[in-house]
């Protein structure tokens, strides 16, 4: 791999972990709350959960799970969220081996 090509992986690794963690910050609208996250909100909230999960260890405004949610189309897409992120971290973690 070229030094060039290197730099440029490296700037968009760094470039998608901004974003990451500018998509964690955005909260919910306290005015206008929706009646109960579900499938897709679930989806989102495991996708984003090692992250949230540093912060909730600094602020007790930063939870890792939605209490207010409509049952298991949330939990289902809670874990394949967290599935998501998880498959790729376990798939290069077997390859070093």
């Amino acid at each position: 791999m070229s030094v060039s090509r290197r730099a440029l992986v490296v700037v968009g690794l760094v470039a998608a972990g901004l974003l990451l963690l500018g998509a964690c910050a955005a909260g919910a609208n306290p005015v206008v709350s929706p009646r109960g996250y579900g499938f897709w909100w679930g989806l989102w909230h495991g996708i984003i959960l090692p992250i949230t999960f540093l912060v909730s260890l600094f602020t007790d405004t930063v939870n890792i799970y939605e209490v207010d949610n409509n049952g298991n189309w949330y939990d289902f897409g809670f874990v394949l969220g967290l599935a998501f992120f998880s498959a790729p971290v376990l798939a290069l973690r077997g390859r070093r081996s």
